[in-house]
């Protein structure tokens, strides 16, 4: 029997960070309300999630945590539509110029599109007892008392009001609204590491002809140094493919269609290019840039309010062609809830300190990836050139060793940490590659 340790809490902003933080809340709070500014339910990108028409990747990592927190989810994203595959099996992974070998590995994710899953994470959600949504509406501050945040203030259609809390998460994203906050009170802000990654994506769905894959479910395509081109094509449901191009370092896709055909011509295998070219458009092709990665160092403040918590994008976010993201935010309501099975004594310095240690493996693959391209803009010391040498080594091997390519596989999907590929035996397959 898990301890109630508050009444109320609200988490602020409904993306999968906000919905897995609304998610752990309700075992330890008799009540949780959910604020979003966007209408709920709808099925469709919307505007707090601008990257929401995208390609997006929920890694191995982040499936398992989501099934362990809506046992029978997995099925029933498969049972609406979404593709399930096996990492490096049906996911043809191109890193560094180099496809993968193929090799079983009993890991498996899902491929759909970011609407389509946030709505079935949504319905659990709203099932949950004690859990209350406010859509619609808008964040317009915090409640505070004696140094400590005391709830939030809304306004929706019928105005503003009030609404106490024990606990309130900012789960904003890239908005997230803590940082002012922190200011209004007298606090200092946390430090930051930026990275400028100047990312651009252009997304087509497509029909694919039937098999004209094979067995492929996702074709993976990375920029590497000297490539600064990728592409993503993932099948979703309603019998679709998602195909994003993504261009690293200032370069961006084109939005045309010719321009689109080339751009797959120039980074993907041939037979993925004839693919492209043969398939039926559904729709038009959409665009989004992202600037830089930014990591807000929250567990490095001495003083924090109480009542106040920060998760997903808003502590944390990634040049998202890495798809990370969503697994990431996942990491953090595990943290919360370990975090809250010990009690709320001290609370933001013990959430903090486990989110960073989450979020370390993620963004040393992430910022690493981004600094070995020549144009990407953040210091390089000697150890990340040293380990970007190495993983440039792994993807070469990895092109014949399928034992180095699941390694690499399973530290990009999150399930192992990124020293997995500095054990013995893979140091040993690589060296004599």
């Amino acid at each position: 029997m898990i301890r109630k340790v508050g009444e109320h809490a609200i988490v602020l902003g409904a993306g999968i960070s906000g919905l897995l933080a609304a998610r752990v809340l309700t075992d330890f709070y008799g009540r949780v309300t959910l604020v979003e500014r966007d209408a709920l339910g709808v099925g469709l990108p919307r505007k707090g999630v601008p990257q929401g028409f995208h390609a997006h990747a929920l890694l191995p990592r982040g499936l398992q945590i989501l099934e362990e927190l809506f046992p029978g989810l997995t099925g029933e994203l498969v049972a609406g539509g979404a593709m399930p595959y096996e990492m490096i099996v049906q996911l043809r992974m191109i890193m560094g110029g180099h496809e993968f070998a193929r090799m079983p590995t009993g890991e498996k994710g899902v491929s759909a599109t970011r609407p389509f899953l946030e709505s079935h994470v949504l319905r659990r959600v709203r099932d949950l007892p004690g859990l209350v949504t406010a859509d619609r509406s808008q964040v317009t501050g915090i409640l505070t008392g004696e140094g400590a945040v005391t709830g939030a203030r809304i306004a929706d259609e019928d105005g503003e009001r009030e609404l106490p809390a024990d606990l309130v998460v900012d789960a904003m994203g890239r908005g997230g609204r803590t940082l002012a906050w922190l200011e209004s009170m007298g606090l200092d802000r946390p430090e930051e590491e930026t990275v400028k990654v100047e990312v651009a994506y252009a997304t087509w769905y497509l029909r694919l002809a039937e098999g004209a894959l094979g067995e492929d479910r996702m074709v993976l395509v990375g920029t590497y140094r000297g490539q600064p081109k990728g592409a993503a094509l993932c099948a979703v449901e309603g019998d679709r493919w998602l195909v994003t191009l993504g261009g690293n370092a200032g370069v961006r896709p084109p939005t045309d269609p010719e321009g689109f055909f080339g751009w797959i011509d120039e980074v993907a295998p041939a037979d993925v290019a004839a693919a492209v070219r043969a398939a039926e458009p559904l729709g038009e092709i959409g665009t989004a840039r992202i600037p830089t990665s930014v990591r807000r160092r929250y567990e490095r403040l001495s003083r924090f309010p109480e009542g106040l918590l920060v998760t997903g994008d808003a502590i944390c976010n990634f040049n998202p062609i890495y798809g990370q993201g969503m697994s990431v935010g996942a990491l953090d309501a595990l943290a919360l809830r370990d975090c809250l099975r010990e009690g709320t004594r001290d609370l933001a310095h013990r959430y903090f300190a486990a989110v960073a240690r989450a979020l370390d493996p993620a963004w040393q693959l992430s910022t690493g990836a981004d600094l070995a391209l020549r144009e990407a803009e953040g210091a390089r010391p000697l150890q990340v050139r040293a380990l970007n040498a190495y993983i440039r080594r792994l993807q070469r091997v990895a092109a014949r060793d399928p034992r180095v390519a699941v390694a690499f596989s399973r530290v990009s999907g999150l399930l192992d940490p990124p020293s997995a590929l500095m054990r013995p035996a893979v140091v040993w397959r690589a060296m004599r590659g």
